[in-house]
């Protein structure tokens, strides 16, 4: 099958999800050219690296100028900011005369275009294949609701400029994340939970080809090691730059750490991510906490802590640190609302807890009693190999390709 497949942002080991689509899909025999926009000399080379598995790349530089006039020109109209930002020009261009190689013909068979900071693109493709009278299916993969994180982030962030943002792009995403669907063969999500949220915006009550495309995890990448874990160690990690992953810190050493400290006055939390705020920065003061910043590799901070906690009070789709930690063979606590999207079964896969005493309390016996931790971890690995792995996922979304041409 050849695939044009377009990503507002460059697929690497942080966007784990195109990255492995496309890796896997590509493993899978398909020819896949992917155009991306990068921001950076260090985005740039991880778009240079993935053509070890595509027929071709084309990546483009977008720069923050573009971006503050992109997001400053949509503020007058009915777009929300997400939909606009990552609009390059001549990206644009790239994907009309992708679409025109082959004398018009056409040299795809799909088209795939990922995120709600792609739908422009998509709805770029859709109107260029109408003008010349042609048809080609599209799959958008909106990946989460965004109209529901925002509604989360309006309340929730510590952060006033998130709250504030949130507020303002709140109503006009709804529109649009509604406005999207039926507009493609194809809608993708996550999860059950944001299938739901997308279908409660269709206009009129109108159904839409929505379908549940979870995230995977590579379990040959996050394994277990043995020789055990450090007593005590707790890890908490995600992208620190991200607001909901802020207040998750926060909260957990405001709230839940001094009562973990109280039973195990050894208990040491290591917070591992790239580009912490300076108010993460400042929690390395206490003598029980590590922020590492930027780590090349997160696997041994997972794999060496007793536990991984995901103390989450917000957020959209599938919580990748929760797959990743449970691949690595560490128990996790999480709220509810870190593991609302995952099938595994709280008490036997991981172990969930909301209020701060309860979440305490589910760290503390998870440290006093190694067993159960030691089963929690086993069963948390046995889940994602069922559930989420990268080559199962790549051939259902290979599955989705063929059910879009066939119709």
């Amino acid at each position: 099958m050849r695939i044009l497949y377009f990503v507002p942002y460059v697929p690497n080991l942080v966007r784990v999800r195109p990255y492995n689509l496309i890796r896997h899909l590509a493993q899978r025999g398909h020819r896949i050219t992917v155009l991306t926009l990068y921001a950076d000399a260090r985005e740039k080379a991880d778009a240079d690296r993935l053509r070890d598995h595509c027929e071709r790349v084309l990546a483009l530089p977008i720069g923050r100028a573009r971006i503050l006039w992109n997001c400053l020109s949509a503020l007058p109209t009915r777009a929300p900011l997400q939909a606009a930002y990552s609009w390059e020009p001549r990206a644009g261009r790239a994907l009309s005369a992708l679409l025109d190689e082959g004398d018009g013909a056409g040299a795809f068979d799909v088209v795939h275009v990922e995120h709600l900071r792609g739908s422009r693109y998509a709805l770029w493709v859709r109107a260029h294949l109408a003008a010349q009278g042609r048809k080609l299916p599209l799959v958008w993969d909106s990946v989460d609701c965004i109209s529901q994180l925002f509604r989360q982030t309006a309340v929730r962030s510590r952060r006033p400029l998130n709250r504030l943002t949130a507020r303002l792009e709140l109503r006009r995403t709804q529109r649009h994340e509604g406005d999207l669907l039926g507009r493609f063969e194809r809608v993708l999500v996550t999860s059950e939970v944001d299938k739901a949220a997308l279908l409660e915006l269709a206009a009129d009550g109108a159904t839409a080809p929505v379908t549940v495309l979870s995230n995977g995890v590579d379990l040959s990448y996050f394994t277990p090691i043995p020789g055990g874990c450090r007593p005590a160690a707790l890890v908490l990690s995600g992208k620190m730059s991200y607001h909901a992953n802020v207040t998750m810190a926060l909260e957990f050493v405001e709230g839940i750490l001094p009562r973990v400290l109280a039973g195990r006055p050894d208990a040491r939390l290591t917070i591992v991510g790239k580009d912490p705020p300076r108010s993460l920065q400042a929690l390395a003061a206490h003598p029980a906490i590590t922020v590492t910043g930027t780590v090349p590799d997160v696997r041994p901070h997972l794999q060496k802590a007793a536990v991984a906690v995901a103390p989450l009070r917000y957020g959209a789709g599938i919580q990748n640190k929760v797959l990743e930690a449970m691949a690595c063979g560490t128990a996790v606590v999480s709220t509810p609302a870190a593991a609302r999207a995952l099938a595994a079964v709280p008490g036997r896969d991981l172990v969930t807890a909301d209020e701060p005493e309860a979440f305490a309390r589910a760290i503390l016996d998870l440290l006093e009693d190694e067993g159960r931790r030691r089963a929690i971890a086993l069963a948390g690995r046995r889940y994602v190999e069922r559930h989420h792995d990268w080559h199962v996922i790549a051939a259902r979304l290979e599955q989705i390709y063929d059910d879009v041409l066939d119709h």
